[in-house]
């Protein structure tokens, strides 16, 4: 393959190739893949710039729900910080947010446990079409976005 700038390499035949295998990167994992493909990098060129710091001691943004529900000025600041939270760090964490850890276990088991049956079973959600209720495939921006995630 070539380099991302060179006529060579024909983004749109490996981003359909990869679409066409219906098997997501789990698919590329299970089929032995010893290198990321081209779709995956990012060119340098495009990338966001953050601003570097030699401050090791960040914190991830923490949304607190309580009292969420109860007076409508915390409200609108939790859902400002939920607005600009992703904006300026891609994530966040919540804390007080009722749901009990066994859910929350149980729904990344759950997670585990599609991506780890056969890839025959997965196809059969594997689509485009985000008018059906369960949709599985790559970034719903594959065709577009400026690399595969």
């Amino acid at each position: 393959m070539g380099t991302l700038n060179t006529p060579e390499y024909d983004r749109s035949s490996e981003l359909k190739a990869f679409d066409d295998t219906k098997a997501g990167v789990q698919g590329l994992v299970d089929g032995g893949i010893t290198k990321v493909p081209q779709i995956f990098h990012q060119q340098p060129e495009k990338l966001h710039k953050f601003p570097v710091s030699n401050d090791s001691q960040f914190s991830i943004p923490v949304i607190d729900l309580e009292g969420v529900n109860k007076d409508p000025i915390t409200r609108k600041e939790v859902v400002d910080k939920v607005g600009n939270a992703p904006r300026k760090w891609g994530f966040f964490h919540v804390i007080n947010h009722g749901i009990p850890v066994s859910v929350l276990e149980e729904m990344k088991d759950g997670v585990r446990r599609f991506y780890e049956q056969d890839d025959e079973v997965k196809k059969q959600y594997y689509t485009r079409d985000f008018t059906k209720s369960v949709v599985y495939n790559s970034n719903f921006d594959l065709y577009t976005s400026l690399a595969v995630n």
